[in-house]
């Protein structure tokens, strides 16, 4: 997740392709100091939309600064720690259902079978997803996305693309939107007023946990865009072959 990009409400208790992101920039932040460097002049042929995408880029930024992050600022100040651990850890909870249906579309039997355990044992002694029982028990957690499906079955990813709002994707990806939507638990829900501000708060509970690595990579003197590009797709590519992806140089993920 670009930490200057406002994260889209299907990415945040699902798979967490913006939690891991934002945790992947951060350590990237940690590893590169503030390493500088011009723009490149080379087109990246990963990246065809380039200045389509900064635009975008640039908008998402904006949105972020001037509404994201003063609300996500206050929801640290007013709520403590214990309560927003609750609140992630619910929403975490949730999103454990399509990660368990899309570890059984992978047909990955061992993934499939701690997710639904830890599904299992945070709702029920862990006060509906409340507390995270599973993490202490040593059951991990799984995380998978229909994008990461189409990809462990040989759809590549495609070129890279910035969404209004939703940031850093890729066209495969953007294309398995639509499913992991109606995957996401809070989608089911038919009230709709209750659905948005659960929606509203899962943003802005996610956006909270990274105010802290969006400052390093802003104060970090880099062309963010490229650098937000090129962690996302390594990040990306590493989840879809869970952390083992191929050395052919191909880059098919």
């Amino acid at each position: 997740m670009n930490p200057r990009i406002l994260p889209h409400p299907r990415a945040l208790p699902v798979r967490s392709r913006s939690l891991r992101l934002a945790g992947a920039l951060g350590m990237l932040v940690l590893a590169t100091g503030c390493a500088t460097g011009p723009r490149p002049t080379a087109p990246n042929p990963a990246d065809p939309f380039e200045p389509f995408n900064r635009n975008v880029s640039r908008f998402n930024d904006v949105v972020d600064d001037n509404v994201l992050v003063p609300v996500a600022t206050a929801y640290r100040k007013v709520l403590p720690s214990p309560v927003r651990s609750g609140v992630n850890n619910f929403f975490s909870n949730l999103g454990d259902v399509w990660n368990f249906a899309n570890n059984v579309a992978q047909l990955k039997a061992q993934d499939s079978a701690e997710t639904f355990m830890r599904l299992n044992v945070n709702t029920i002694l862990g006060l509906g997803g409340l507390l995270d029982v599973a993490t202490e028990l040593g059951i991990d957690r799984h995380s998978e996305d229909f994008g990461q499906t189409l990809g462990r079955w040989g759809v590549p990813s495609g070129p890279y693309v910035v969404l209004p709002l939703l940031g850093p994707s890729t066209l495969r990806d953007t294309a398995a939107l639509p499913v992991d939507v109606q995957g996401d638990m809070l989608h089911q829900i038919s009230d709709v007023p209750a659905r948005n501000s659960l929606y509203v708060l899962r943003v802005v509970d996610l956006r909270s946990n990274y105010l802290r690595a969006s400052q390093l990579i802003g104060d970090a003197a880099l062309d963010r865009y490229s650098f937000t590009r090129d962690a996302y797709l390594q990040r990306r590519r590493s989840e879809v072959f869970d952390g083992n992806p191929p050395d052919d140089g191909s880059g098919a993920d």
